[in-house]
């Protein structure tokens, strides 16, 4: 990747707003002088992120996310600098000097070149006299033009079409068949999709890996046909439209999940954009990791049958197990979303989605499932059944308002349930695990000093030559390094101040102990009889550092004089100190 110099990053980002920026991406509201915004970086739910338009940087007081502007790019959208640089410079019309290109992975580069290529065939197929039948099929499913362009739906052919054209490409039976476009038939290979409606999957970058094939000629088993897992498709690492669902969910910070391809076409194509789906009603440990990267809330609305209902709860658990924030649709009157919108429009589905319920009362709700609750017995194994599944919670409050809620739902005794839960005993072995796992503070008092000092030199040239004047030189390797590198950066571009600073950290070897300052002492006020102090104290630290070891010296010396000379340096020290 080329190789931007601080200069021209420094130009760009004084050149930025990060204000204009960073609301480009989060909403965000003037108080004073600053500007606040919800957190994208973490399970946010109140404005906790603080802008500086003066400082030019941003800061989270709850997770403690800071940086300019180029480092929210950069996170936000899980880019690398260079191209955070780029897209800032792109965003305010200034060009670089260098051309900034995504490093792409060329490993499987001719098998992503020949999916997109039977994506573009299957595509093409679609528009020729022998695609009518299919196209007068969508049209009846409501799939109209743009739709049908939007997510590239295509036809395969009857008489091994694609086969015969990859063929004469060049490309080989093996890399066809290893790929999943050809199988192995009765009369030797042939193409796996014939005469289906085919719906191209792909990966989390946008690249097609696989296709999921639906029959439109009534004789034509079964309905719906994937391609079988491959070295690119693994249908366990994929959310079917996620590279177009992404920018939405960013901005919104919800992502609906539903369970099968249709839908989520039916919902983008009506204006739901943060859709995505599982492509059937199981969840992987890799598409759980993708939801946590999102740092998102989840709606889950898989189909309205028994089976989505079932799924539902699975899926919830495994969710709460991982502790994502979701909620939950159950649709009701039609099957599933790509129906329930055909049949009752966009305004309909837009209130159920605002009627989202938690996941426990899906689950009062489920687990009244053919209970006469008038009934003793059936009664009584409701209450067990919910109790039971608030023992897997660790959410104390979400207990006491269940049990609150059951009492008064079913005029039980609150202290009888609170006892089947054991929530008392729940509360005192949590208190007891906070004592035995309370950790010592991170930071010592020298560490501290030093942090603090440092953070004071990356805010102005004036501390920087204090520390030179008053101190000169950090006792220890790491905080000497660090200095170092201010002394440095100051000494190149007679200038620094922390957002600056903060591009330059980007590629230091130092970045992540150079961050940890940032952080730690984002709300340290700097003023020059401060930094004063911490020179003096620091000095003084070293002083009494420097005695021990003098009198350790006198302890392992024999020599009387040498002795003497070292009581001397000893009280010279402790004048110094006084």
């Amino acid at each position: 990747m080329a190789f931007i110099e601080q200069e021209e990053i420094n130009r760009i980002r004084n050149s930025a707003s990060i204000v204009d920026i960073i609301s480009s991406y989060v909403p965000l509201t003037q108080k004073g002088k600053n500007y606040f915004g919800v957190c994208p970086f973490h399970d946010d739910h109140s404005p906790s992120m603080s802008v500086s338009e003066e400082k030019q940087i941003y800061k989270c007081f709850s997770c403690g996310a800071t940086g300019n502007v180029f480092t929210f790019v950069e996170s936000f959208l899980n880019i690398s600098f260079a191209e955070a640089v780029s897209l800032v410079a792109n965003k305010i019309g200034l060009s670089l000097s260098v051309k900034i290109e995504k490093k792409e992975d060329t490993k499987f580069k001719d098998e992503y070149a020949l999916m997109d290529f039977a994506q573009k065939f299957y595509q093409n197929n679609l528009n020729t006299e022998a695609g009518q039948k299919a196209i007068d099929y969508l049209k009846k499913r409501d799939l109209f033009a743009d739709t049908i362009t939007n997510f590239n739906i295509g036809l395969a052919l009857d008489q091994n079409s694609l086969y015969t054209i990859l063929s004469k490409k060049g490309y080989s039976d093996k890399m066809l068949e290893d790929v999943g476009l050809i199988n192995q038939g009765e009369n030797g290979l042939k193409d796996v999709f014939q005469n289906r409606i085919m719906f191209p999957i792909h990966n989390l970058e946008g690249k097609v890996v696989g296709f999921t094939a639906r029959c439109y000629l009534s004789e034509l088993t079964p309905k719906y046909l994937n391609t079988k897992e491959t070295f690119l498709f693994k249908k366990g690492n994929i959310l079917f439209n996620y590279h177009r669902a992404l920018d939405a969910v960013r901005i919104s910070k919800e992502l609906i999940v539903v369970e099968g391809n249709m839908d989520a076409i039916r919902m983008y194509s009506n204006g739901f954009k943060n859709v995505v789906a599982l492509m059937g009603t199981a969840m992987t440990k890799e598409q759980i990791e993708i939801f946590k990267k999102l740092r998102c809330k989840i709606i889950l609305m898989l189909d309205n049958d028994e089976a989505g209902e079932t799924a539902t709860l699975h899926l919830g658990e495994l969710l709460e197990e991982n502790h994502i924030a979701f909620l939950v649709v159950r649709l009701s009157g039609e099957k599933d979303p790509d129906s329930y919108i055909i049949k009752n429009g966009v305004e309909k589905m837009q209130e159920a989605l605002k009627g989202a319920i938690s996941f426990i009362d899906f689950k009062l709700n489920y687990f009244k499932k053919n209970k006469n609750l008038n009934d003793a017995t059936d009664l009584a194994e409701y209450i067990k059944v919910v109790i039971d599944s608030l023992k897997s919670s660790n959410d104390i409050i979400l207990k006491e308002v269940t049990l609150q809620k059951l009492s008064k739902d079913y005029n039980i005794s609150y202290a009888i349930l609170k006892e089947q839960l054991g929530l008392n005993e729940a509360k005192e072995t949590s208190k007891k695990v906070k004592i035995i796992s309370k950790e010592p503070e991170n930071k010592n008092s020298y560490d501290k000093i030093c942090s603090k000092i440092l953070y004071y030199m990356m805010n102005d040239l004036e501390y920087i030559k204090l520390y030179q004047t008053k101190l000169g030189i950090f006792p220890t390797k790491e905080y000497r390094a660090i200095a170092n590198e201010i002394v440095y950066y100051y000494e190149k571009n007679k200038s620094i101040n922390l957002a600056d600073f903060i591009s330059f950290a980007e590629n230091n070897t130092l970045k992540e102990e150079i961050m940890a300052i940032i952080k730690n002492e984002k709300d340290l006020v700097l003023t020059e009889n401060g930094l004063l102090e911490l020179l003096d104290i620091l000095k003084k630290k070293a002083k009494k550092e420097e005695i021990n070891k003098l009198k350790q010296q006198i302890k392992e010396e024999y020599d009387i004089n040498k002795k003497i000379v070292l009581l001397e340096k000893i009280t010279e020290l402790k004048k110094e100190n006084e």
